[in-house]
């Protein structure tokens, strides 16, 4: 939920673009050949995968592999396309990856089957896809954000509680929203 480092420029949030899951499809048909069967899944997360929810126009990515051994040959098969491996970045079993220059703008993690972000990641995909009050109210506070947020961690800081309280909906246990708040609202060092 926090952004890629490097990425602190101003957020730019804009409406729903309906042409964001056939984005998200190019870019999986184009990791997948070299994930073959370490790929369990390879799911549409974060706000673009929200029908009719305002987003930075990032494709947010999670590559679900079956177990964390597998996490060291999808990281050799994503830098062969050219991905920069970034490591955890204080979420622990998720790996992060820049994409390669001169493609279509999008975030992409690999992610155990069980893992707390990927559950974090589809939870969260899943409670706004369903309460169409909430995508309005997070859509609003995104669009809010943007405008006044100096940079991308005020940005991410300010969407924090209200991402909290859908997790809390949808059976996130305490701990698990503890650290997702101090990881939010922490500014990197």
């Amino acid at each position: 939920m926090t952004g890629l480092p490097g990425d602190n420029a101003s957020p730019v949030v804009v409406d729903y673009d309906p042409t964001w899951p056939a984005r998200f499809e190019a870019i999986r048909d184009r990791i997948a050949p070299a994930l073959g069967s370490l790929a369990v899944s390879i799911e549409h997360v974060g706000s673009t995968s929200v029908p009719g929810l305002a987003a930075k126009p990032v494709i947010d990515i999670d590559v679900v592999v079956a177990d964390p051994s597998a996490i060291p040959a999808a990281i050799d098969a994503l830098t062969a396309l050219g991905y920069e491996h970034l490591g955890e970045l204080a979420i622990p079993g998720r790996v992060a990856f820049r994409r390669p220059p001169g493609t279509e703008k999008h975030n992409l993690y690999v992610c155990p089957v069980g893992s707390q972000g990927l559950r974090n990641h589809l939870a969260l995909r899943n409670h706004l896809r369903t309460h169409p009050e909430a995508s309005e109210a997070y859509g609003a506070l995104k669009r809010q954000l943007a405008a006044a947020s100096p940079d991308i961690d005020a940005y991410v800081a300010g969407k924090t509680d209200l991402i909290v309280s859908f997790l809390r909906a949808e059976g996130i246990d305490e701990a698990t929203l503890a650290a997702i708040e101090a990881a939010n609202k922490t500014p990197p060092g």
